[in-house]
């Protein structure tokens, strides 16, 4: 039996994202890259944006997933913990998901210790210098007010809302090319943060730019790219962290 040592660490697949066709095509490649892992996975974790737009009416869900939700349930069912954060786009998780799927929910950056190593686990949006507008946005749509009167549209109009709201911010900051350190919120902040706290991997996904860089000695940052392009993920096999780029060894 193969030793379940390795944590494996993903983010923004943006499931839904552009159009039905060619979301299932990453869906399906996403499911055979988890189905690939689960043998000798320790823990998974989901760094936010796993879906493009997702929300929890009372009665009802955004439709489509299924091959994804199913080997959610399979790996949780096995034991092993899955950590599901909330990302920009996928913020309006609420007791659905957790309760089908078996998934750890996390709403606010954690902190986790794997043999030895500690670790500063956050999807990324919000945090930082700048972005003010986005800042204010976050919080009026993480508001409980904003989720009830969203719940009173029709499922109908407002998922075709939230899809086309999604899709037209989609070529933002989230995507722009790599311009240096000094740019960087997430680098800022967590050079920042190092200073009041020493963490060895600082892991983030919503960058949509895959990056392990070394901020001291003794730290590292990760950003874990995405599954629209680069379709990378990072595992931690209990002594280092890698940053890796998915092959389907399937489709040669």
């Amino acid at each position: 039996m193969t030793e379940r040592k390795n944590i494996y660490f993903a983010s923004d697949v943006h499931l839904g994202l552009p159009d039905y066709n060619k979301s299932l095509k990453r869906e399906k490649l996403f499911v055979q890259w988890l189905d690939e892992i689960k043998d000798d996975a320790k823990e998974i974790i989901l760094l936010g944006d796993i879906f493009d737009f997702w929300f929890e009416y009372k009665r009802a869900i955004p439709r489509g997933f299924s091959r994804f939700l199913g080997k959610l349930c399979e790996i949780t069912d096995s034991g092993i913990p899955v950590h599901f954060f909330i990302g920009n786009h996928d913020m309006w998780i609420f007791d659905y998901l957790p309760q089908e799927t078996g998934i750890i929910l996390h709403k606010k950056p954690i902190t986790k210790e794997y043999s030895g190593k500690k670790f500063f686990l956050a999807h990324g949006d919000g945090l930082g210098p700048g972005d003010r507008t986005y800042k204010m946005l976050k919080r009026i749509f993480a508001s409980r007010l904003s989720q009830w009167l969203f719940a009173r549209f029709h499922p109908n109009l407002g998922i075709w809302i939230a899809n086309s709201w999604s899709t037209h911010s989609r070529y933002s900051r989230e995507t722009r090319p790599f311009e240096g350190e000094d740019k960087e919120w997430l680098i800022l902040y967590s050079k920042d943060l190092l200073k009041k706290e020493n963490f060895d991997f600082m892991v983030y996904g919503h960058r949509h730019y895959p990056l392990d860089l070394k901020l001291t000695e003794t730290s590292r940052y990760i950003n874990l790219g995405d599954w629209l392009g680069h379709f990378t993920y990072a595992v931690f096999d209990g002594n280092d962290m890698m940053l890796k780029k998915y092959v389907d060894k399937t489709n040669k």
